[in-house]
């Protein structure tokens, strides 16, 4: 027989328990059960006033931000709609049933002053890493570094020429992303081609065959062992600034961590000499990197591996046997010998070159040949000899963890595009980012599924 749900007067009493509602084994139990926040509140303190009214709870706009990173909740709006409709939300944010929700606007609010004045996201972020560290999660053997471009706020339609002088000003005062921006100005880097008038402070960037758009970086340092995050930095979409990032990021997390590599993984970004001499020269660390090499040649004629450098008379000797010099003449005052892109460049004569047998097979549309060498040879050539080695092999097969972070940030979190402008909210939603995918990386190491569950 067909039931038949009878009557409509509502119940006068309820007994409902809040954590009953939430299952074993959720996501936010996990992560709540790693979350440490203890020292939130002293961290916040000098910046609260000591009268006045009680203000929103920072811990619980902490919470509420976690839970939007971690579930890729993206607008602020929906995410103080979701926490007052999802059961298990509100039991992370430590809020009861009838609790009121904070409005949207507190989180601008607070993220602009008092958060970015202690600095409370990255200590949050650090939190969570040495959380990791106590309980097993790292390594400390090998990193790998990458960066990965993410739109920023910005249309390509509001922009002026790089070289353009424009009055930042205007008729209504200039953006919060906008004083950032001419506070850090470097005079003297040349200009970029476009600027965005809405996030100054982002590059034009554009992947091949697609049109360009103004983006940031988010660069990470990441433990191979288990994929965990060891730093984030943003900067702009600036390839030399990748590797600048990641030597900020090394001695950031050997002096507040106590963690320095023995082997450091990249792509070939992060092959260029002056890289690799911070690395082999002042770090001691192993560069698993492939070499940024411009001196093989593609042509059959000698490759510049082919001339052999006699370090203690400074010169190359050719396959030909001939010598090559970097002055051929002496004078009075002594040159040093070294170009602005730190090369030394050696050069044959020509009365060797026009009487050699092999001048066909060497420099065969030159009158003579010219061979440039890096000042920091000697730590390409520690590259080099890593190339082809298990560990390195192995190292190329680590890289890989650091690219299924960015997937994982741009697919599963929603971080496709930022939200805030400027450097500082690059760097808010990085860390946020990064802390969520530490936490959650915590809670499926720390608690795995039961087999056969589904997740």
């Amino acid at each position: 027989m067909m039931g038949e749900k009878r009557g409509t007067q509502g119940q006068l009493f309820y007994k409902f328990d809040l954590e009953a509602m939430v299952p074993r084994d959720h996501l936010l139990r996990k992560i709540d059960a790693v979350l440490d926040l203890s020292s939130l509140r002293a961290e916040l303190a000098p910046h609260y006033s000591h009268t006045g009214r009680p203000s929103i709870d920072p811990e619980l706009m902490i919470r509420m931000l976690l839970v939007g990173y971690c579930y890729g909740i993206r607008s602020e709006r929906r995410l103080c709609e979701e926490v007052r409709l999802n059961l298990a939300y509100r039991w992370f944010c430590r809020l009861g049933i009838e609790d009121a929700i904070p409005d949207h606007s507190t989180f601008s609010k607070n993220r602009h002053g008092r958060f970015r004045e202690a600095d409370i996201l990255r200590s949050l972020f650090e939190t969570t890493v040495r959380s990791c560290m106590r309980q097993g999660l790292v390594g400390g053997e090998g990193f790998a570094t990458d960066a990965s471009i993410i739109r920023a706020d910005a249309n390509r339609k509001n922009s002026v020429p790089g070289g353009d002088d424009h009055d930042w000003d205007g008729p209504g005062g200039s953006t919060r992303a906008v004083r950032e921006y001419l506070g850090g100005l470097d005079e003297t880097a040349p200009p970029p081609k476009e600027i965005s008038l809405s996030d100054p402070a982002s590059r034009l960037t554009a992947a091949v065959g697609r049109p360009a758009f103004f983006g940031w970086s988010t660069n990470y340092l990441v433990d191979v062992k288990h994929a965990v995050i060891m730093d984030v930095a943003a900067t702009p979409a600036i390839r030399t600034a990748e590797t600048d990032a990641t030597q900020k990021m090394v001695d950031r997390v050997e002096e507040r961590l106590g963690v320095k590599p023995k082997r450091l993984i990249g792509d070939t970004a992060y092959g260029t000499a002056d890289m690799l001499a911070w690395m082999v020269e002042k770090k001691g660390i192993a560069p698993h990197v492939p070499l940024w090499e411009k001196g093989e040649r593609g042509d059959g004629t000698f490759p510049r591996s082919a001339f052999a450098y006699d370090a203690a008379a400074n010169t190359l000797t050719c396959p030909g046997g001939k010598t090559l010099r970097q002055f051929n003449r002496n004078y009075q005052a002594p040159r040093v010998g070294v170009d602005k892109d730190g090369q030394r460049r050696y050069r044959a004569t020509q009365k060797d070159c026009q009487t050699c047998a092999l001048k066909d097979q060497c420099c065969p549309g030159q009158p003579m040949r010219k061979v440039s060498r890096s000042v920091h040879e000697s730590a390409r050539d520690v590259a080099r000899n890593l190339e082809g080695t298990p560990e390195y092999l192995q190292s190329r097969k680590d890289r890989k963890k650091v690219e299924m972070l960015f997937a994982h940030l741009k697919r599963i979190l929603k971080l496709d595009r930022l939200r805030l402008r400027g450097p500082c909210g690059a760097s808010d939603e990085f860390h946020l980012a990064a802390a969520a995918q530490n936490l959650r990386k915590m809670a499926k190491l720390l608690f795995p599924q039961p087999q056969g569950a589904t997740a």
